[in-house]
């Protein structure tokens, strides 16, 4: 709603009857000044007055500073000041050279017209904004010679300030120019230190200089959220960032300070009381942030800044502390933490208004914090000497102790010397009486075998022997019977011819002579297949005991199954049906009677496995073998009682056995598993409980002895 033609008429009538305090002459031979004092203010507690109704207010009220400090409040402000452009341009800049401003409204009233000119701030959304101008700059339409009254609203829920200044537009662009210059040596000693810094931490893994990076950068942005920039131009149009943006980064370069101060001092080790306070103040900066979002944001301002003002004072004290204590990091610490220090106490006076709103005052925390990330970066190279004086020393007391260790162990060699060429010559013996000892086992194991065959092999050679010898009698008595009528026929006289032969063939039909010559080559024959058994038994003991156990020679591996199966036959006869699948094997090098054993106690375990098993599943043992990849393959499988998972982890341990007290020593296997490692062979097993076993035996065609020889 505006206001009556005649209301406006008299209020700027009152303006321009009144220059005083607030009017403000614009020239351009006059250098820009803050123009404060040439403003009145209004507060507006319900932020509900409109600019209509400001402008012919009453209730405004002289400002006393050349820059307004509003202090912390949910108010509205309103500035009015009439404007007399006496410069050559026709446009003057109104600039207000603060960023924390969550709204900043500006309006000119001339030629009995009320003009907004723009609407911005931090919590002004950029498609609400209707000003081009990032920066609180605003261009006043009032030309040369013309006089128009100038409104400014703003509101802040931070510290509120209004450095204004009228400006012509070569001042502003001059004024960037320089301002941006130095802002850009000062980003650039930023990340300069930086980027030097996390090169190092990478090189030695320091946290401090991680922490001391990150801290850098978070100052970095906080003093470029104070000036304006980072809503200007790092997240423009980003509301809440920039709306809390200063708070926010303010509690988190404290965070990442007090950190760096833990690791860079070694707080743990100097301060270890105050060391343990430090996560609480890192609790107390999350609440704060807390209280920023919950719609109040005076409520976690204020007690922002009081948290961060003890936090330092906190980092002090320890600081010193740690220097009392004798750390030399420490005292480079608080040196440019001083610095930091001083300047943070420059801009909370400014906003105080205990000290006046000026280019130091200003630019006291940007140049604070350079100062102190040089003096940092500084105490953070002094670490390094420190760091490579330490490890020199290290490397010194290590140098020495290696020197000492080596002059004990030089005492110590020829004591030591001694004792192990007497341990040597007891380990010689040792071992000495070992393998005999494991030759007399292996020879008592075989020999057991061998007395465990030896009931059946005597029954399997009587057998054919008795039936020899029960038959010598008959073939005893038919050859004298024949030679009797072969004497009669060569004592025939001639004579008596026809009598004699006439007797002779009663004598061969009372004898029998033509049964007795067909009942002796029944006889021989029988006799004959008896010893030729015999003889093969004889031959497989002979082929299974071999004596030339330590030479290498090449051997049948199928001979060798088929002597055992022979030696074997009165265990499996009628009990037991051996199935062989033996392939054709090229010859072996190896130990023919150590391998025979294998294959007897290997054997035998499977007899007394099909033997024990319940049901009525017939005994059956497999035996087979192949040739594949250097390799020979026996195969001998069992349907007997089988192992469970415990006892086939064993079953190669010696003196490890299943069978009852006296029949088993526990060494067949073990000396199995001996003999297959001496050929460089394995030996592997898969049973089931109730289904049977199955053993695999690979043994190389070519010894490594051999192969080393022909090498």
């Amino acid at each position: 709603m505006k206001p009556s033609f005649l209301g406006l008429l008299l209020l700027q009538m009152v303006s321009l009857g009144a220059y005083s305090a607030t009017d403000h002459t614009y020239r351009d031979d006059v250098p820009p000044i803050h123009a404060g004092t040439s403003f009145e203010v209004l507060e507006d507690p319900s932020s509900d007055l409109k600019a209509e109704d400001v402008l012919t207010s009453t209730e405004f009220i002289a400002v006393r500073e050349a820059v307004p400090n509003l202090g912390i409040s949910n108010s509205t402000f309103w500035l009015r000041c009439t404007l007399r452009n006496e410069g050559s341009s026709d446009r003057i800049f109104l600039c207000v050279e603060y960023a924390e401003i969550d709204i900043i409204e500006v309006f000119v009233f001339r030629h009995d017209k009320l003009e907004r000119i723009s609407l911005t701030g931090q919590s002004v959304g950029k498609p609400y904004r209707n000003s081009n101008d990032p920066e609180y700059s605003f261009t006043l339409p009032i030309a040369n010679g013309e006089v128009g009254t100038v409104l400014l609203r703003a509101k802040s829920n931070k510290q509120l300030q209004l450095p204004i200044l009228f400006r012509s537009a070569q001042e502003v662009t001059s004024i960037r120019s320089t301002r941006n210059f130095l802002l850009g040596g000062y980003i650039g000693i930023m990340l300069v230190l930086s980027f030097y810094n996390i090169f190092i931490y990478f090189s030695i893994k320091d946290k401090s200089y991680l922490y001391y990076v990150l801290y850098l950068l978070a100052v970095a942005l906080t003093q470029l959220a104070f000036i304006g920039i980072g809503q200007f131009y790092i997240w423009p149009g980003n509301t809440w960032l920039s709306s809390y943006a200063t708070l926010a980064l303010t509690l988190l370069t404290a965070t990442l300070g007090m950190q760096f101060a833990r690791t860079f001092i070694s707080t743990e080790n100097y301060t270890p009381m105050l060391d343990r306070i430090i996560p609480i103040f890192f609790i107390l900066f999350a609440l704060c942030f807390g209280l920023q979002q919950t719609g109040n944001a005076i409520l976690g301002y204020k007690p922002t800044q009081a948290l961060s003002g003890l936090s330092a004072i906190y980092i002090v004290t320890f600081a010193i502390l740690a220097v009392r204590r004798g750390s030399r990091q420490a005292m480079f610490f608080l040196v440019a933490w001083s610095a930091f220090l001083i300047s943070v106490v420059v801009f909370i006076f400014k906003d105080l208004g205990i000290l006046p709103y000026n280019a130091f005052t200003t630019s006291a925390m940007p140049v604070g914090s350079a100062i102190e990330g040089i003096l940092l970066s500084f105490g953070l190279a002094d670490r390094i000497n420190v760091l490579r004086r330490e490890k020199a020393a290290s490397q010194a007391a290590e140098l020495r102790s290696s020197q000492e260790n080596e002059r004990i162990i030089r005492e110590q060699n020829v004591t030591l010397e001694n004792k192990v060429n007497e341990r040597t010559r007891a380990l010689q013996e040792s071992n000495a009486h070992l393998k005999q000892t494991q030759t007399k086992l292996v020879n008592a194991e075989k020999m057991a075998s061998l007395g465990q065959l030896t009931a059946g092999i005597a029954h399997e050679i009587n057998n054919p022997i008795n039936f020899i010898t029960s038959n010598i009698q008959p073939l005893r008595r038919n050859i004298a019977e024949i030679v009797e009528v072969m004497q009669g026929y060569r004592s025939i006289e001639a004579s008596k011819a026809k009598e004699q032969m006439a007797a002779l063939k009663l004598r061969e039909e009372e004898l029998g002579i033509s049964e007795s010559i067909n009942e002796l080559d029944e006889i021989i024959g029988s006799m004959a297949e008896g010893s030729s058994r015999t003889a093969e038994i004889v031959r497989g003991l002979r082929n299974f005991s071999r004596l030339d156990e330590d030479d290498l020679k090449p051997t049948d591996l199928n001979e060798g199954i088929r002597s055992t199966l022979t030696l074997l036959g009165p265990q499996v006869k009628d009990h037991v049906t051996i199935s062989l699948d033996l392939m054709e094997l090229p010859a072996v090098e190896c130990y023919p009677g150590k391998l025979n054993q294998v294959f007897m106690n290997v054997i035998t375990n499977a007899i007394h496995a099909t033997k024990a098993m319940d049901g009525d599943r017939k005994p059956l043992i497999q035996i087979s073998s192949h040739c594949t990849a250097g390799h020979a393959i026996i195969c001998i499988r069992d349907n007997g009682s089988g192992m469970n998972a415990e006892v086939k982890t064993r079953i190669f341990d010696p003196f490890f056995t299943t069978k009852p007290v006296g029949e088993g020593t526990g060494l067949g296997l073990a000396i199995v598993y001996g003999i297959i490692e001496d050929h460089q062979g394995s030996i592997s097993v898969e049973s089931e409980v109730g289904e049977g076993s199955v053993f695999t035996i690979q043994i190389p065609l070519l010894h490594e002895k051999l192969i080393q020889l022909r090498a």
